[in-house]
This record gives structure tokens, C-alpha cells and sequence, in this order.
């Protein structure tokens, strides 16, 4: 009988700087930002959706990034204006050649998406983490992830390491046609596009999941998107399929305007 457990790593938190080595147009709404530098050396990252977070440079270029505290914690040494920061996907790290690549969606105005639309080689960036990861366990029948374009760089390393043979199934809902990508995987992989093509964000998302069939074997779960369409997709699922809840892994990848709901 399969056990289906669950493994956490936790990692030495490490705040590094980081300089930008090469820019990628991937898509008309997605950016890969390929990072390098000494400071990156042993960096790690064990699970698919790790989040490490980004610190982004004040408008002078200066970075206020906190320290590792003794108690393993972040710690601020100055009093000046932090830099903001928001959580990334490491998309690849390539150990041997010292990078890691981030790939950022560009839409709205916030601080993530302005530096992204307007990094250039040798900009400087902050990295810090990540801290610790999620290990799906590896027996399950099969698995289904649900996602939009946030959740992309995330699925996309899911299914590249996924081993030959393992049964999956994606949903990616993209804001249209353009914005699919190649995702390889050696895994036995369907692949289901979902273009927005202007209706609300999540809502084909949420009508794909609620019409797939109940599966044949134990599945795991993967859902991540906009956090209100998150928990009503993780409510389906347990409240409506009986869905135990360790079968299910649901984060909200951001937020509407005014939502203050909790994951």
C-alpha cells in the first residue's frame, strides 16, 4: 500500500547579490531574467515550487537587503528604506555554470514588473532563500496541476523533472494563444492550454477543474493561481470530491485589489 509522504527540506537561509547575466523574451508576457555572480555559489533548491525571494534595487540602484540573524532569521542592520521584495519561482539553476533563472510575467505596474521590463545585463539584483521545500511524494497513481501563467515557471520545472514513465496531467490558463510555451518532460504528460482570450482570471481554470472526471487511482493535486479562485478550488476538491487533504497542495500565487484573504 502506498504511503504518499510528503518530505520537507529546510535549507540555510543565505541573502545573496546577485547581477543579471542574459535577458529572455520567452513570451509577449513573460521575461526570463538569468541571474549570476560569485555570491550564488551553493545555492540549492529541492522542489518544483520553492520560492526564493527577490530584493529589487531603489530607484539610485542601492539595495537594503536584511542579514542572517544568529537565531537563522533575517535581520535588517540599517535603518534605511528596505528594499521591497516579492517571492519567485527558481525556474533553472545550472550549478556547473553558476546561474539561475527567474521568469517573470509582466503585467501591472508594480515593482517586480517594472525592473523585470527594464533589467539589462549587469543590473544587480537581491536573492535570499530559498528556505526550506516541499517534496511531493513520489507514489501517487497520478498527478494534475492546475495553474495560470504565474504558475507556469513552476510547472514547467515540474514536468522536466518528472521521471519517464509518471502519468500527469497540466491545465495552464494564459492570457491567449501567444503566450503558450514548449514544456518538455519525459513523463507521460497531457497537456491542456487554457487561453483567457479577456474572461475573468481563473475562471477557465476553475471550469476545468470542476469538469474533469474523478480519476481512476490516487492523485495529487497542484493548484496555484489567484488566491480567491485558489480556495475555491481547494474547496471543491475536499469538500465535494473528499479529497484528503494531504492529496492536495493549493497556493495563491497573488491577490486582487482588496483581497486580504489568507492561504
Amino acid at each position: 500500500m502506498s504511503s504518499h509522504e510528503h518530505g520537507r527540506q529546510r535549507h540555510p537561509l543565505i541573502f545573496r547579490r546577485v547581477r543579471v547575466e542574459q535577458v529572455i523574451a520567452l513570451t509577449p508576457t513573460m521575461r526570463r531574467i538569468v541571474l549570476g555572480g560569485p555570491e550564488l555559489a551553493g545555492f540549492h533548491s529541492a522542489a518544483a515550487d520553492d520560492h526564493a525571494k527577490l530584493f529589487f534595487p531603489h530607484p539610485d540602484g542601492s539595495l537594503v537587503m536584511p542579514v542572517t540573524g544568529p537565531e537563522g532569521t533575517p535581520v535588517y542592520t540599517t535603518g534605511d528604506v528596505r528594499s521591497l521584495a516579492r517571492d519567485y519561482t527558481p525556474r533553472l539553476h545550472d550549478a556547473s555554470a553558476g546561474t539561475l533563472a527567474i521568469d517573470f510575467v509582466l503585467h501591472g505596474e508594480g515593482p517586480a514588473t517594472s525592473w523585470a521590463a527594464q533589467a539589462q545585463v549587469g543590473d544587480t539584483i537581491g536573492l535570499g532563500g530559498p528556505r526550506g521545500s516541499f517534496v511531493v511524494a513520489e507514489d501517487f497513481d497520478q498527478y494534475a496541476l492546475f495553474g495560470d501563467e504565474t504558475a507556469l515557471p513552476a510547472i514547467a520545472r515540474w514536468l522536466e523533472e518528472m521521471p519517464a514513465g509518471r502519468r500527469v496531467d497540466a491545465w495552464i490558463e494564459i492570457p491567449d494563444d501567444a503566450d503558450r510555451q514548449p514544456l518538455r518532460t519525459r513523463a507521460d504528460a497531457r497537456i491542456t492550454w487554457l487561453p483567457r482570450d479577456g474572461a475573468e482570471a481563473g475562471a477557465r481554470l476553475e471550469a476545468a477543474l470542476r469538469d474533469v472526471p474523478q480519476p481512476h487511482g490516487d492523485t495529487f493535486w497542484w493548484i496555484a493561481c489567484e488566491s480567491r479562485r485558489t480556495r475555491a478550488l481547494r474547496q471543491h476538491l475536499e469538500g465535494d470530491r473528499h479529497v484528503p487533504k494531504d492529496w492536495i497542495r493549493a497556493t495563491g500565487y497573488w491577490k486582487h485589489a482588496g483581497d486580504t484573504g489568507e492561504e
